[in-house]
């Protein structure tokens, strides 16, 4: 697990992501290991709770991911560049795992977390997320660990009541701002969207007048499609 987070720090130090998966072969190999581990859950053995930890409702999968801004960003392209950190399945796995992580205000660049349940990618044509949307709140620069740890732990402690309507959560930095986002099932379930919202202030602290924007991800994708000029795009 170590060689796993000591790559995700070594890649916020500056280092290209191409150049740090050409200079472990091991790594590489590993990734790619993962990523077909992921693509047959059937063969892939279960993650699940050890004995005496506190199982979790959900299993939950860690994502990273960094590209070079202004760099088109296709459907595949961003598949490949998204990188699996590991899978949890109890409260103990969890802190194992986040223990070891870069907080998000210590990355640099164009970099993003992604907290998703088990078996669901963070991308938006995935079946369980391609009908849904997500709640968007732009964060000045300072507040994005605070913030990201504040709604993950609320994830996870099944907060938001909805059932299961919520499909992971996101933090995005960016060179003058972060973006934090909680991405659920049905974007035309108003009354879900809507507790995810107050839910969302309540967890966060959120002064009353913090813009929050709900975006459907048909809307992320035409959007993107229409900035790049591109057919079959999913950028982020």
């Amino acid at each position: 697990m170590n060689n796993k987070f000591d790559a995700l720090k070594d890649d916020d130090s500056g280092d290209h992501d191409q150049n740090e998966e050409n200079s472990t072969q091991k790594d590489g190999e590993k990734e790619k290991t993962e990523r077909d581990k992921s693509q047959s859950s059937g063969k892939r053995k279960a993650v699940v709770p050890g004995p005496a930890e506190h199982p979790l409702q959900y299993n939950y999968t860690f994502w990273y991911s960094r590209r070079t801004p202004g760099r088109p960003t296709s459907s595949q392209s961003y598949e490949q560049n998204i990188k699996q950190i590991g899978t949890f399945a109890s409260v103990e796995q969890f802190w194992r795992f986040y223990s070891h992580m870069v907080r998000p205000g210590d990355l640099t660049g164009h970099s993003d977390f992604h907290l998703f349940k088990e078996g669901i990618k963070p991308m938006w044509e995935d079946d369980a997320n391609k009908n849904g949307g997500k709640w968007i709140i732009r964060l000045r620069k300072g507040l994005a660990s605070r913030c990201w740890e504040n709604l993950i732990l609320a994830m996870l402690g099944e907060q938001f009541m909805v059932g299961e309507e919520i499909c992971g959560a996101v933090v995005s930095v960016r060179f003058q701002e972060d973006i934090i986002s909680i991405w659920n099932k049905t974007a035309s379930d108003q009354a879900t969207t809507a507790r995810i919202r107050d839910t969302l202030r309540r967890v966060l602290n959120l002064p009353p007048n913090t813009i929050m924007e709900y975006k459907t991800h048909t809307d992320s994708i035409k959007a993107w499609e229409e900035f790049h000029g591109l057919v079959n795009s999913s950028g982020r």
